[in-house]
Parts: C-alpha cells; structure tokens; sequence
C-alpha cells in the first residue's frame, strides 16, 4: 500500500514539475518556411519598425533570424534597436548578412544587408547637430551602396512619434510640426545633394500619408511629383487590414523614391508576418513588433 501510495505522490510530482517547466516559455518557433519575398533577379528593400528589439529576448532573437533567413531580402532599414549586443550577436547567427549601427549615440536604427548582394560604399548619419535635435529624435542614418552595378542612397528615418493630428505651425514642440519640419528638411537634403541620384527615403515615419493638405506634414513631397512618389500610396489609401501599424490602425511606415526610379518598382507590399504566427497578431506582436514591415522590390533590365 505504501509502495502504490509513494509512486503515486511520486507520478504527481513529475506532472506538477512538467507543468511548471512549460510555464512563461515561449511556444515552438512559428511555421514560417513558407515566407518569401526577394528574388535574384530584383533589389529587394524592407523598413521594419522591431519595437525595442528584442522585444521578448532569445524568443525574439530566433524568430527574428528565422524571418531574415526566409524573406531574403537584399537591405532591410530597421528602427527600434534597443540592444546592440544581442542584435549584433544575432546578426553573426544569419548566414550571408551583415549588419550596421552606431552604438556610440544611441538612436535605435541600423541596417541589415546581404553581402553578395550590395556594396558598402559609405554611412553615416545627417542632422546630427542641436539645431536639429528638435525635428530629429533620431538623427537620419544614410547608406550609399551599389547594387547591380548601380548606386543607390538609402534614408532611414524614425520621426517623433504621437500627437493629435492637427498641425500647429505656432507651436515648436507639436508633434505634427516636429515631423513636417524633418520632412521639409530631409527633401531639402535630397534637393541639394543627390538631385540625379536614385535615392530611397523609408522608415517609420509616424504619419499618415491621406491627411488633408493643411495637416499632412508630408505635403512638401507630395506637391511636388515629378521628382517624388511615396511607393507605399496605394496601401495608405486600401484595406486597413494591410496597414503597418495594426493596433490603432494606420499606416505610418513608408517607403518614397525619387524619380530615377519611378519605372523600375515592381512591386510594394506590408508583409502580414503575423499569419505566420499559429496565435496570429498576438503571438506576433508578443515576440515581434507592434509594427510590421512595408517591403518594396525593384526590378531593372539587363
């Protein structure tokens, strides 16, 4: 009787233990083989708000990775870094990938890019002094590269974030004009310094592109389309369900070109890595972002 009573408490202890093993670890890494985008024959970009990365550490770090590995994508713009040490480690992790970030003034953005695929020519970061700090919570990080025998000049921004979506020219600290000022600025920079060069402006631009003139703090590009198109318009103005920003939602991470490059997209779309996920956007959302990416593929003849 003891001996049935003792393997009992005994077969208890062992459910009990198991039971707690499971508990607040994250679940099996998400069915994400099928994930593709980048092709050999297109330049393949990506903006990718990654929320404070990692977000829900080793857990984020492995999905993450995995999603890299799977999307093969040439440059991926990333915002929200905020563990150099981990993102770098995870970056020696991912066959074929380089990263970049600068780890000395701490803004969050980085690059991540495939080496037989582009090559660095130069980075650096622009509006770095006081002067802009106001505009610029994140001073733009520039990448220029060759990709295909090509030169490209890459902007990756992460403009302030928040407010009520009126515009008040009056006030310097309203969130509206903070970032109508950086979008003033940064077409001023291309203006002046690349006015022939195929140029790339992307990030998580905090706003959306479909608010009335006198509100839109991205007007000063949108009247002007012959030189620029924003490559993400169409997801602005479609289903909300395709918005990079899920949870309020809107669409606040875009994608704009200059017009050297206006014939060559070929396609642009916000990748929904949340149904790859078997909890959809909460597990997403948990180990990932609030964010999900705005992908674009160009494609030029041979």
């Amino acid at each position: 009787m003891k001996n049935i009573i003792l393997i009992g408490i005994v077969s208890l202890l062992i459910v009990i233990s198991c039971g707690e093993n499971n508990i607040n670890k994250p679940g099996q890494p998400p069915s994400i083989d099928s994930l593709s985008y980048g092709t050999d024959t297109t330049f393949d970009i990506m903006t990718w708000n990654i929320e404070w990365f990692p977000k829900n550490n080793l857990a984020t770090i492995d999905y993450v990775s995995q999603i890299i590995e799977n999307l093969d994508i040439d440059l991926i713009a990333i915002q929200e870094v905020s563990d150099t040490t981990l993102f770098k480690q995870m970056l020696e992790g991912i066959d074929g990938y380089e990263g970049y970030f600068k780890s000395s003034w701490f803004a969050g953005l980085a690059y991540i890019y495939k080496t037989d695929a582009i090559e660095i020519n130069d980075i650096y970061e622009i509006y770095t002094t006081s002067p802009y700090w106001n505009p610029f919570p994140r001073s733009p990080m520039v990448i220029e590269l060759n990709f295909m025998n090509e030169n490209f000049i890459i902007i990756n921004n992460h403009f302030k974030c928040c407010g009520d979506g009126i515009l008040d020219p009056y006030d310097a600290s309203d969130e509206e004009t903070r970032r109508l000022e950086a979008s003033n600025l940064l077409k001023q920079y291309i203006d002046s310094n690349f006015p022939n060069k195929r140029v790339i402006l992307l990030g998580d631009l905090n706003d959306i592109l479909t608010d009335d003139p006198v509100n839109n703090v991205f007007q000063g590009f949108l009247e002007d389309p012959d030189n620029y198109l924003f490559a993400d318009m169409n997801i602005a103005l479609g289903n909300s369900s395709n918005w990079s920003y899920p949870t309020w939602p809107s669409h606040l991470d875009h994608i704009l070109v200059t017009n050297e490059l206006f014939d060559n997209i070929l396609d642009v779309q916000t990748l929904r890595l949340q149904d790859s996920f078997d909890g959809g956007w909460n597990e997403y959302e948990l180990y990932i972002s609030d964010h999900i990416p705005v992908a674009m593929q160009l494609e030029f003849s041979k």
